[in-house]
């Protein structure tokens, strides 16, 4: 017996070998160093919490934007096409064109935009005109992208329902006064959805189409502290999702949600 102890515990070294020099899971979003969160009620919630953090030179997530409401989809969020991993997506519904819901998961942030020649921020910044348009018409080789309809002739473009420069319309507003680009969808699957902005809100509590809004201050500092360099990118989901994916995917703790791990 004192022999087949040995001979098992020789076959167990290499195999301990091997998970010890498992190396800790790495995502697309590995290289971020600065965040934005969102975290909602439940999937059918729209208004949210978010909170912003930066990455020191130790690597440890330093908040500095804590606990700001913010306004979702009107239907609440789904699965988005982003940079998580499918397989990390649980049960919850999907982002489909038109559904009403903000795209749940984790995206890069593209570039700011506005109505203004000149916006205080670290990201690459477009100043809209009149002719600039996002595509939301999914049989258009255009889809989720952002075009100037003077110069591009294409199928679909006279069927896009998103001016970026709303305070030229007949009915005008101020949404897109100043803003920056969520990149859900960034394939341009059709019917994936499409013009995934966080933007100006309307009114406190007022619900979203599928963007993130929140007041024109709050936006306008954290488009001032955003920058290309740090990689930033979006993270939204209901808080239960939240919890159970903190860990793995190397997200910092959020102080209105005890229960999710230090890190």
């Amino acid at each position: 017996m004192s022999r087949l102890r040995h001979a098992f515990a020789a076959l167990l070294l290499p195999l301990a070998a091997c998970a010890s020099t498992a190396g800790p899971r790495t995502h697309p979003w590995g290289d971020a160093r600065q965040l934005v969160v969102v975290t909602t009620a439940d999937w059918n919630a729209s208004s949210g919490t978010l909170h912003a953090f930066e990455r020191d030179e130790a690597g440890r997530w330093r908040e500095t934007t804590a606990g700001l409401t913010v306004n979702v989809g009107r239907n609440g969020s789904g699965w988005g096409l982003g940079l998580q991993d499918a397989r990390d997506q649980d049960e919850g519904p999907v982002k489909r064109e038109g559904d009403g819901r903000a795209p749940a998961g984790v995206f890069a942030i593209g570039m700011a935009f506005g109505y203004a020649p000149r916006l205080s921020t670290g990201l690459a910044y477009k100043a809209m005109q009149a002719n600039d348009w996002c595509i939301d018409v999914p049989d258009s080789p255009l889809y989720n992208r952002i075009v100037d309809r003077s110069l591009a002739k294409a199928p679909g473009l006279d069927q896009a329902s998103e001016p970026m420069r709303r305070d030229l319309q007949a009915k005008p507003d101020d949404l897109y006064k100043v803003g920056f680009v969520i990149e859900h969808n960034a394939r341009a699957v059709p019917q994936g959805g499409s013009c995934i902005f966080a933007h100006v809100q309307r009114a406190p509590g007022a619900s979203t189409a599928g963007c993130t809004s929140m007041p024109e201050d709050a936006l306008r500092s954290l488009l001032a502290w955003l920058r290309d360099d740090a990689h930033p990118v979006f993270v939204l989901l209901p808080q239960g999702e939240y919890a159970r994916l903190q860990a793995a995917w190397q997200l910092p703790a959020l102080a209105d949600m005890p229960f999710t791990n230090n890190r």
